[in-house]
């Protein structure tokens, strides 16, 4: 046990599924590639909204989301990936990626991880997804997030 002072322990990564996460880890660039093609193909619109070097970027991106997640699925606890989605809200918006897509990329992992990890644990990894989309869903609701608006509410707003 660590000194109350100096914060909680790093997580055990031997507690959850270690074999999991290695795998993950193993995998994690086809992973990432697999998870993007997911959201681009669930959304036609998703394609146009971003340039060949935006969407490179993005890829980049989910590659540092499988490492979180592998770090999950070892420790065996989803905050840390739920944890994580906070972090990468101001992240995003600075960039005008609104999150509607981080969030369709997300869900991607979630189908693209499943085919590589043991049957026990996929509910360690829906877990740490649904962290992860619950805490970019409520940043979605904050102004300054870059989805398309309601363009009657947005009128009301203005007061014209």
């Amino acid at each position: 046990m660590s000194h109350p002072s100096l914060g909680l322990p790093p997580p055990d990564l031997t507690a959850g599924h270690p074999e999991a996460a290695a795998a993950v880890r193993a995998a994690r660039s086809r992973l990432a590639a697999r998870a993007l093609e997911v959201a681009l193909d669930a959304d036609p619109a998703f394609r146009g909204r971003y340039s060949d070097l935006a969407l490179r970027e993005l890829l980049a991106d989910t590659e540092a989301m499988v490492d979180r997640l592998a770090v999950a699925l070892a420790s065996g606890d989803p905050a840390l990936m739920g944890g994580w989605a906070e972090q990468l809200a101001p992240r995003y918006r600075k960039r005008g990626v609104p999150m509607d897509d981080i969030i369709a990329i997300v869900e991607g992992l979630r189908a693209t991880t499943a085919t590589v990890i043991a049957p026990e644990a996929v509910p360690t990894l829906d877990a740490a997804i649904y962290a992860a989309v619950a805490a970019l869903r409520w940043h979605r609701r904050l102004a300054g997030d870059a989805r398309k608006r309601n363009p009657v509410i947005a009128f009301i707003y203005k007061g014209a």
